[in-house]
């Protein structure tokens, strides 16, 4: 295995943070670590938002700082360049959320033809990303993937949708860049696949332009791999994907419980990491035919890609594998893998405090449920912190 060293470099990992923004990084670890103080915070500060109480100057000085860029993306330009100056890439999303209405369609679609041209003239941005759900209703994917008939109204309002996707998609092909394409919940994924089966067939034929998102907690996603990769193989196309573990698995196994069927999503942890790990090597073995990006904080993962590179002479930095992060999580892996040459990049949220608040949750949620990811975020700040105390 490749050195289990590289991601203990805490030096790499914080040479971006001042005494003051690891001090800062440390507190917000230690408060997310306690699913109570979570539960009291989202509570307190939802209660504020309906209240209209000001809460705004504490949230962005504190956990919008530390896992969003800013509101804008000319905010985001700083961490940008600070980064690339490291060989860190950027991801910019627009992490506004929840949305139901024609009118916030439309300007979705705006917005990320907007990021689109933005990254365009930008070495930093390689990749966009398109959350569906920004695009069109949930009952609407919903109804389209269980294959039901549409009214008229609802044909006429899915031919808009595809036209959003098309939209992105094309203008994506047209500035040379690249697109990633979020999951969703399952009872809603088989028209998200759809749609992206028919963007890959149109602009991935040349080049990989267009990447589904492929969740491994879930069991089916091997079988789903290789059913694809036929398919791209007999209608002359190449497959982008983003692998990930998960992130609906409690509403997964609630839903499946609740209307009683199976539920999607692997038995255990052991065999979710089983999972990703097979479909992270199935990719690296057909290179030839599909391009990679591994969005993980797990480290055993990222060793395990970059054994695989090594055993088959395939270059540190080529185009084809990519490894990403969240903005304010695993510096440690990404800036060590960056320092060691691999194609690395920060997915950085971004977008007004009060409407990225309900991402701010899950993020902290997520931390806080995750065995071990906070307890290593908090080690390592500790390590670094006393490394630059005897340092001093």
């Amino acid at each position: 295995m490749e050195s289990s060293k590289l991601f203990d470099d805490t030096q790499t990992a914080f040479s971006l943070k001042s005494k003051s923004e690891l001090n800062q990084s440390y507190l917000i670890f230690k408060l997310i670590s306690s699913p109570i103080l979570v539960s009291i915070g989202t509570k307190l500060t939802l209660f504020s938002l309906k209240t209209n109480l000001p809460i705004k100057g504490l949230v962005k000085h504190t956990i919008f700082r530390q896992f969003c860029g800013g509101e804008t993306e000319q905010d985001c330009l700083k961490s940008i360049h600070l980064m690339y100056e490291k060989k860190v890439h950027a991801i910019l999303d627009y992490s506004v959320e929840g949305k139901e209405n024609e009118a916030d369609f439309d300007a979705a679609l705006k917005k990320k033809l907007e990021l689109v041209a933005f990254a365009k003239t930008r070495k930093e941005i390689p990749f966009v990303v398109l959350k569906p759900t920004a695009l069109a209703r949930f009952a609407l994917w919903v109804k389209v993937s269980s294959k039901e008939e549409l009214t008229e109204s609802e044909s006429q309002e899915w031919q808009r949708v595809v036209a959003r996707f098309d939209a992105i998609c094309k203008a994506t092909y047209e500035a040379h860049s690249r697109v990633m394409v979020d999951a969703e919940e399952s009872w809603m994924q088989d028209a998200v696949d759809q749609l992206v089966e028919q963007m890959m067939q149109r602009y991935n034929k040349d080049r990989v332009t267009v990447f589904n998102t492929l969740q491994c907690y879930r069991w089916d996603r091997l079988d789903y791999l290789k059913k694809e990769h036929n398919k791209a193989r007999t209608l002359g196309y190449k497959l982008g994907m983003k692998i990930v573990r998960g992130a609906y698995m409690e509403k997964e196994r609630e839903r499946a419980q609740e209307k009683g069927y199976p539920s999607p999503i692997c038995a255990s942890k052991n065999d979710t990491d089983t999972m990703f790990n097979e479909v992270l090597t199935y990719i690296v073995n057909h290179l030839d035919e599909m391009e990679l990006f591994v969005g993980t904080h797990n480290e055993a993962s990222c060793y395990l890609a970059l054994d695989l590179i090594k055993e088959k002479g395939i270059a540190k930095n080529t185009d084809k594998i990519w490894f990403g992060q969240l903005f304010g999580m695993s510096d440690h892996i990404t800036f060590n893998l960056a320092s060691n040459g691999y194609n690395n990049a920060k997915l950085i949220p971004f977008g007004p405090v009060n409407e990225v608040i309900p991402y701010l949750i899950r993020r902290a949620e997520e931390n806080s449920s995750v065995a071990g990811q906070t307890g290593r975020e908090l080690t390592l700040l500790m390590k670094e912190r006393k490394r630059r105390k005897a340092k001093a």
